[in-house]
């Protein structure tokens, strides 16, 4: 997915009283009728600007949850547009349905939030008839919404096939940083791969060894690679059950010349919660009644070692429970590292998913790494490469 495969808004021309469908991702976390995190606000802040600044009337489509088809006032984005319209700088109105006549009288420039489009029976169907409904009241479609973007729905795909369509400014950013870091990446590449279960990343893992020169498995993950190459890894995390599937993977990334990094340091405890007594251990040191925690520091030193000859780093997934003290450690020193070698013009580094963005954060360094997804589902369908459909969308 290159970044001239897609038409973006600097190919949009004159908007000036056009009217635009947005596609925007309006999905926060929402606390007594707070936004607790407005981080997907700010995101979609250049695309709105953009293009009420020049003139063109917005329509704004996102979700809210899972109604399923139906209108459930708990789901109403309503509560959302005062924060919005705070983090833009700008009045935002709100209308439960498209409606033509109100939509002809706004003043060019106005910022529009229709009603959460699961809401609409056809929205999660694809419903052609919606689509080309929807459709009817705009002049173009943007979509901004790279997070919705592994969704075949209405207002994430539908809609381009009625429409000259475009990719917003956030889109475009997270396309951009996709392919630099595994669409056309400079090598050679590593991947941090953390999580607790192999059986959720099986894709990811299979595609990874055939596109990186390193990869760095973390978390539960880990205990399964270890289990399935003979290590009694007590009563840690574990998917006993997958050893055959892991010596695949294992046996592909021989074959494509990949070389697979697991812990031999290991932090244990006999419980899992917050500052427990622990050991530093070697991997065959773990004893039964013992669970692996976190990577141990000569690992994680071995790691940072990798990570210096490298020139492009995709992260998705902590080393270790990272949530709970001390055994944060490995994925705050790794974190580190590589935000230091991004500093320093050495590496680009592109993380995403939900734990990885938290961890990042923890560690203090997510502004420090290159390009950082707050998109959880897409990102790691990416990762697997699987096409997007509202990404596909905009290239036909």
């Amino acid at each position: 997915m290159s970044a001239n495969s897609f038409k973006t808004l600097d190919d949009i021309g004159d908007v000036q009283g056009k009217c635009g469908l947005v596609r925007v991702d309006l999905n926060v976390p929402m606390a007594d009728g707070e936004v607790t995190d407005d981080t997907r606000l700010k995101a979609l802040t250049p695309t709105v600007t953009e293009l009420a600044d020049k003139g063109a009337k917005l329509l704004l489509l996102a979700h809210f949850g899972r109604p399923k088809g139906e209108h459930k006032p708990e789901f109403s984005l309503g509560p959302v547009v005062a924060p919005l319209a705070a983090v833009l700088g700008r009045d935002v109105q709100f209308m439960e349905k498209p409606d033509q006549a109100a939509i002809d009288t706004l003043p060019d420039g106005a910022v529009v939030v229709l009603e959460n489009s699961r809401f609409a029976p056809g929205e999660e169907k694809n419903d052609p008839a919606m689509a080309e409904a929807l459709a009817a009241y705009g002049d173009f479609y943007v979509n901004d919404a790279f997070s919705a973007a592994h969704r075949a729905h209405v207002t994430t795909e539908g809609l381009a096939h009625h429409l000259p369509s475009y990719a917003g400014r956030s889109m475009e950013r997270e396309l951009t940083a996709l392919d630099k870091a595994l669409g056309n990446p400079e090598h050679p590449v590593a991947a941090v791969v953390g999580g607790a279960k192999v059986s959720s990343k099986l894709d990811v893992l299979r595609q990874m060894v055939e596109k990186v020169d390193h990869l760095i498995i973390g978390g539960g993950m880990a205990n399964t690679f270890l289990a399935a190459r003979g290590v009694d890894v007590g009563k840690s995390l574990c998917e006993h059950e997958l050893a055959d599937t892991v010596n695949d993977i294992l046996a592909a990334a021989d074959r494509a010349d990949c070389t697979v990094h697991l812990p031999y340091d290991v932090v244990v405890a006999k419980e899992f919660r917050a500052d427990p007594p622990t050991r530093t251990v070697n991997v065959h040191e773990v004893a039964e009644d013992e669970m692996i925690l976190d990577v141990g520091p000569a690992a994680v030193e071995a790691l940072s070692d990798v990570l210096k000859t490298c020139k492009t780093l995709v992260w998705n997934g902590p080393l270790g429970a990272f949530e709970t003290s001390p055994f944060d450690h490995a994925t705050v020193a790794l974190a580190r590292t590589a935000a230091a070698l991004t500093k320093e013009g050495q590496l680009l580094s592109v993380a995403g998913g939900g734990d990885t963005v938290a961890a990042l954060n923890h560690a203090g360094v997510a502004d420090d790494f290159s390009f950082v997804s707050t998109a959880g589902g897409a990102f790691l369908e990416w990762m697997e490469g699987k096409p997007l459909p509202g990404v596909e969308a905009l290239t036909k």
